[in-house]
């Protein structure tokens, strides 16, 4: 089945509702992908991914051709067989984890030169590798390498970078074609605006990237410190300026109560390692706010996570339960703050879906921020 995106509808503020066609299965949009880094969400068995409703997982290239590399993932049946997963993955470029390792990595035009955090071992990263590696993995939808920058960065180092990922979408562009035209038609491949925080950058990046017909398009480089206000705005610039009719997909967001923000900017998908991170150290989403599950005021507390929550953890386990089990350094304790994290956005998006299609988003998203930000430990 080849890639295709469904636009079903679009409200007077730009919110879309829509659904992703893979050879996977369907998406209904906008979706959160929970991150499955290293083929796995941190915690979770697939079954529980499965019957907590997840549409799609992310997988991490850099991580996966490291360890425990593409061409022996290719050789079990790639990335779906493998990890045992029957819906659709997207995998990541590698590139943020590429240049995160600002010791251990060199930049030119052809590529990126680093070394491995797990043995020191050389290798080198290209547009073309890229491909090549998510191509044996066999994802639904590639992205292409582009360049990160740190913020806050300087203009000269913005549009450097955003230069540099336009060369290397149009080389990852073209080779996608290439192999395309070999019979590897069910994967699609995305672009990536970049240019920092500047308007103009991103602006140029947009019109640069959209130019090529990629199958959807994503905006990078952002949710990296800057204020959220700064990451809207850049959005907003980027999203104007993309096909209406290809999937819009944000990188690395975000927090619940900024999630219908950047739906109202026109953003389709979106994944971040907030919910399964925040899990491990304890830290609960709720409808009344963030939870701190260690907190000594939790020790007796026969309540569930979240009153109003109906995930399995909320049905079954008390919050002082869920406390011994983080007080007593039990794994368990992880695994339920995972699940009990993981639905609460897949309940989030399920009811920002519904209130595009009701037109009421931007009530849902002014009562979703007085609750979350005014109930937050």
């Amino acid at each position: 089945m080849a890639f295709r995106f469904e636009l079903l509808k679009a409200d007077q503020y730009g919110a879309r509702r829509g659904r992703l066609h893979t050879a996977h299965g369907v998406v209904e949009t906008p979706a959160f992908m929970p991150v499955g880094t290293q083929g796995t969400v941190k915690g979770l068995t697939q079954q529980a991914l499965e019957e907590l409703g997840v549409q799609i997982l992310l997988g991490n290239t850099y991580h996966l051709y490291l360890r425990p590399g593409h061409e022996r993932i290719r050789g079990l049946g790639g990335l779906h067989k493998f990890m045992s997963w029957p819906r659709p993955i997207l995998t990541d470029s590698g590139g943020f984890q590429v240049f995160s390792l600002s010791e251990l990595r060199k930049i030119n035009a052809d590529g990126v030169t680093f070394r491995s955090h797990l043995d020191g071992s050389e290798h080198f990263l290209s547009p073309e590798k890229a491909l090549e590696i998510q191509t044996a993995l066999g994802s639904d939808i590639m992205m292409v390498l582009d360049e990160c920058i740190e913020y806050p960065a300087s203009r000269e180092q913005a549009e450097k970078a955003a230069r540099r990922t336009f060369d290397w979408a149009r080389r990852s562009w073209n080779s996608f074609i290439e192999g395309r035209a070999g019979g590897n038609g069910s994967q699609a491949l995305f672009g990536i605006v970049q240019g920092g925080t500047f308007p103009e950058l991103r602006r140029s990046s947009a019109e640069q990237i959209s130019g090529i017909e990629f199958n959807g398009y994503a905006v990078g480089g952002l949710a990296v410190g800057e204020p959220h206000d700064l990451t809207c705005e850049m959005t907003g610039f980027a999203t104007a300026l993309l096909p209406a009719e290809k999937p819009r997909y944000l990188m690395g967001v975000g927090r619940p109560e900024d999630i219908p923000d950047y739906v109202r900017l026109g953003i389709d998908m979106m994944d971040c390692v907030l919910p399964t991170r925040s899990a491990r150290h304890g830290c609960i989403f709720t409808s009344a706010g963030r939870l701190l599950i260690r907190n000594a005021r939790y020790a007796g507390d026969a309540k569930p996570l979240d009153e109003t929550c109906n995930c399995a953890v909320c049905q079954r386990y008390s919050r002082a339960y869920l406390r011994h089990l983080f007080m007593a350094n039990e794994i368990l304790g992880a695994v339920l703050a995972t699940h009990h994290n993981i639905h609460f956005y897949l309940d989030l998006m399920g009811r920002i879906r519904q209130a595009i299609e009701f037109g009421d988003l931007v009530e849902f998203s002014s009562e979703l921020k007085s609750r979350l930000v005014a109930g937050s430990c």
